[in-house]
């Protein structure tokens, strides 16, 4: 099963059932891939999703990750501080190392450093690529 830090802004993009990104949320919803988080990532999520949303369905989407089997919990030990331009992304990067996530989903350029870091090694893909990869695994 596929393990994935899913930043922020993609989560939000994936919660919507007419979203051409929905399939990321169906698919963790159904079992099929595991979210790595962090409490400062969950505090993240319900924060952005209360404000382009409401409290109600940030409660909503928080109380469907944490009820599920297939969110992987962890609190990284250690910060790598790789991303240098913003701070605040780091906090997925020391997840996907912590939960030895496959890699973040990510459309924010700040991510692209990562490219050039041989160590420790951590892939970012884009949304785009994450749903063509579920397409691809469920045909």
């Amino acid at each position: 099963m596929r393990r994935i830090v899913l930043d922020t802004n993609c989560l939000v993009m994936a919660l919507p059932s007419k979203s051409p990104y929905h399939k990321v949320w169906t698919d963790f919803i159904m079992g099929n891939i595991e979210f790595c988080v962090s409490t400062e990532i969950l505090l993240e999520y319900e924060e952005i999703i209360a404000e382009k949303a409401s409290p109600y369905m940030a409660d909503i989407v928080i109380n469907a990750l944490m009820n599920r089997s297939n969110l992987v919990k962890v609190e990284p030990k250690w910060r790598w501080n790789l991303i240098e331009h913003d701070q605040d992304d780091n906090k997925f990067v020391d997840c996907a190392l912590a939960g030895q996530a496959e890699y973040i989903v990510s459309n924010d350029a700040h991510f692209n450093v990562l490219k050039q870091i041989d160590f420790p090694f951590v892939i970012c893909k884009s949304i785009d690529d994450f749903c063509k990869e579920l397409f691809r695994s469920n045909s």
